[in-house]
């Protein structure tokens, strides 16, 4: 009887401990409940806002590039792509879609095999893109075809267009998408499909012509798909970049020189603007915009004259007779030589056991500065070379903007090189030999230059020793590039009679009996050109060759004849332009360049002379020039020894 009752006590006990442990356990849930709903629901409720809204970037249109008259040469256009949205059609259906379009479209099986591993990777409501830049006809077809082609959708973006193709490529450059090396603090590099310059003026203003990007904010549900938007704030569309270029002129150009493998660069003496800058052939930007196949790229890097290389700043040649006024300048200065001093030519110089050659056989008699510079006589500039010696020829070179790159706003600059004593020690070991300053003092042996360059140099020459350099950026936005007025730039210290008599030479080369472009002569009252021609044997022709019968330069293979050159300006009473024209493999400098030398200043004065309206009226944008043919320009670096500076 007595042990009911200590039972009951005992299971009372355990029930007020059961009892007890549950209010504990309801009281802590209703206070957690009580925080997370109450203290915290600000946060929970912004929390589940941010899942369910997403902020996304927008791109903004790139600025564009205009030419100096504001004629667009890069410019934005509508891009229609093919996307393949893979919940709208059956996985096992996925590949027969993408046959079916293939039949449409061009579809390489590198692009499938990417598609197919996109869709494994992707979401299904994600659309994959399949091709860009669709022409109107291709999507003409696709939406003939809708119903055949279930899950395919045309979407519209925007793409970079370039009206004016090779014209001005080496110039502007071209977009492409963006690389792990190019990825920095800017988000909008993390978008899909976003281009970055890569070469030329794009490359340069990339920044400049991106913009800022916009916003969108969207809805979207648990598995990320859109819902719906809710705001959008556009961004700020890059600035333009208008250049000192005139795409007229420089479509003038690119058609004058047809087929030739050549540079030709036009420069305002005065300010240094580049009114025109061709390196001929060239690519078409607009083919790297929507991706070259890998056909095409193997003909790109493939062709002997590498239409890939801007000539102009990146292709490195002996000056040949364009230089010698630079050994002129330096003889002059340092007095070794008179304006009037005479000196024989017999056909040939001898130095020791060496014989250097003049390009005329039997000699030119006795000739002075200028009729020395008239008839581009070897023999006198390798007396005064000599005399003068290679460290005050480089010297006065430098003056010039030879030896260094010019500044010009365009990547990818080469230095050019005029060797001096200590450049040889340096570079080679070796010390330097009398019979190379002689070799040099008719552009040869060691000397190199590009014909941005040579083009800066006759500027300079021209204006009467101004240290003007050449720039193709003339404002960004609305923001005009500062550059010093012609009376405040800077003189680079040469004697103003000195010059008088280089000019006067450079004169008589075109426009009197003896000098050798004289049937390039402009016939234009009040527009008289000056200049100086060049002729660089790139390999001499051999006994056995000549055994065989080749005679003649142009009997050689092309990439073994003479490079053709001529530097100019115009006119020569207040002179306007400067021009320097290389034309590889291309003979004679007084039969080749001095002739497209001629034509170009004479079109650069007319479409002066119009003035801009009617430049303008008389373009047709996306006309597609005929290219020419270019040689790789790194192989120009032919250096030659005891040859003669031939047939200028």
């Amino acid at each position: 009887m007595n042990r009911d009752p200590d039972r009951h006590k005992l299971f009372t006990r355990r029930a007020a401990f059961l009892a007890g442990g549950q209010a504990i356990l309801m009281t802590a849930l209703a206070g957690r409940l009580y925080y997370l709903q109450v203290v915290e629901a600000d946060r929970y409720a912004t929390l589940a806002d941010e899942n369910r809204i997403n902020l996304r970037l927008l791109a903004p249109p790139r600025g564009r590039v205009l030419d100096r008259f504001g004629t667009p040469l890069a410019e934005n256009q509508q891009n229609y792509r093919l996307q393949l949205v893979p919940e709208d059609v059956k996985s096992s259906d996925i590949e027969q879609v993408l046959e079916h379009a293939r039949q449409i479209v061009t579809l390489t099986d590198s692009d499938l095999r990417r598609i197919i591993r996109e869709v494994r990777r992707n979401r299904a409501f994600v659309p994959i893109t399949l091709r860009e830049n669709l022409s109107w006809s291709e999507v003409a077809r696709i939406e003939i075809n809708a119903p055949d082609l279930p899950g395919l959708v045309i979407d519209v973006g925007r793409a970079r267009r370039y009206p004016y193709g090779p014209v001005v490529a080496h110039v502007l450059g071209y977009v492409a998408a963006v690389s792990e090396t190019d990825l920095d603090n800017d988000p909008l590099l993390k978008l899909p499909g976003f281009r970055v310059g890569r070469a030329g003026v794009e490359r340069v203003h990339d920044l400049e012509l991106r913009g800022t990007g916009g916003s969108s904010e969207v809805e979207v549900n648990a598995f990320g798909r859109m819902i719906r938007e809710l705001s959008r704030r556009e961004g700020q569309p890059g600035a333009d970049v208008m250049l000192t270029l005139d795409v007229g002129l420089q479509e003038y150009i690119v058609k004058r020189l047809g087929e030739e493998s050549a540079s030709v660069v036009v420069m305002d003496v005065l300010t240094g603007d580049v009114l025109a800058m061709v390196s001929n052939p060239a690519y078409d930007s607009n083919d790297f915009n929507r991706g070259l196949s890998t056909k095409e790229w193997q003909a790109l890097v493939s062709d002997q004259r590498t239409p890939l290389i801007n000539k102009s700043i990146a292709g490195v040649y002996s000056p040949g007779s364009t230089f010698k006024m630079i050994v002129l300048l330096a003889a002059l200065e340092k007095g070794v030589i008179s304006a009037d001093q005479k000196i024989h030519c017999c056909g040939d110089y001898e130095l020791g056991d060496a014989k250097f050659h003049c390009w005329k056989r039997h000699g030119h008699g006795f000739v002075n500065a200028r009729e020395a510079l008239t008839e581009s006589c070897d023999v006198y500039f390798y007396e005064i070379a000599k005399r003068t010696g290679i460290d005050r020829i480089a010297a006065m070179a430098r003056k010039f903007g030879l030896d260094a790159p010019t500044g010009i706003d365009l990547p990818g600059e080469k230095d050019g090189l005029i060797p001096t004593r200590d450049w040889k020690r340096a570079s080679r070991n070796e010390p330097w030999h009398q019979g190379e300053t002689v070799i040099a003092g008719i552009g040869q042996g060691y000397v190199l230059t590009t014909p941005v360059q040579l083009a800066l140099m006759t500027a300079r020459i021209a204006n009467g020793g101004r240290a003007i350099t050449p720039h193709l950026t003339r404002a960004v936005g609305e923001q005009a590039t500062q550059r010093l007025s012609p009376t405040e730039i800077p003189s680079i210290n040469v004697s103003p009679s000195h010059l008088a008599i280089v000019i006067d030479g450079m004169n008589r080369v075109v426009n009197h009996a003896t000098g050798t472009a004289r049937r390039s002569a402009t016939h234009i009252e009040g527009f008289p050109m000056a200049g100086k021609t060049g002729t660089v044997q790139v390999r001499r022709i051999t006994k056995a060759e000549r055994d065989q019968g080749v005679r003649k330069n142009e009997d050689l293979p092309w990439k073994f004849r003479d490079h053709a050159l001529f530097v100019g300006f115009a006119p020569v009473e207040n002179p306007r332009y400067a021009v320097s024209v290389v034309v590889e493999h291309g003979g004679g400098g007084s039969s080749t360049a001095a002739p497209i030398a001629r034509d170009v200043l004479m079109e650069a004065h007319r479409r002066n002379s119009v003035g801009p309206g009617a430049a303008i009226a008389e373009r047709a944008p996306s006309r597609k020039p005929a290219q020419g043919m270019a040689k790789d320009a790194t192989s120009a670096r032919q250096q030659t020894r005891t040859v003669p500076d031939v047939g200028d």
